[in-house]
């Protein structure tokens, strides 16, 4: 089975994000939307795979994690949320996860924490 987790890891905000500060999706029952709504209500409350899998299962009905995670899925760093909405994302040492917003003191602080894992979100674009 494969795994999405990290631990003891910041996902940056994308290179090419669009914003400066951490903006909300405003679009209902996008991906973005349903990923920021878990993570917002409980902060380091599940892992990346648990929270992959949330959403496809409010998104497809009931999925289970043997099927979701045969085939390998995309981590966080391509999330919606580090890609367009400026948003970073701290897996702590158990691998769960929050959101940081990159203008917050906690993403500064976290950037320049040299026990802290950084891996950059995907970009965007390919230039």
């Amino acid at each position: 089975m494969h795994t999405t987790n990290y631990t003891n890891t910041l996902i940056t905000v994308s290179p090419d994000c669009p914003v400066a500060v951490g903006t909300p999706p405003a679009k209902p029952g996008t991906v973005a939307e349903r990923q920021y709504a878990l993570l917002r209500a409980a902060p380091y409350g599940m892992t990346s795979d648990e929270l992959l899998l949330a959403v496809e299962c409010d998104r497809k009905g009931l999925v289970t994690a043997e099927s979701f995670f045969t085939k390998p899925q995309a981590c966080l760093r391509a999330s919606p949320l580090v890609k367009k909405h400026g948003y970073g994302l701290h897996h702590d040492a158990a691998g769960r996860v929050a959101l940081v917003p990159v203008e917050s003191p906690d993403y500064a602080r976290m950037l320049a924490d040299p026990a802290i894992t950084k891996r950059p979100g995907m970009r965007s674009s390919r230039v």
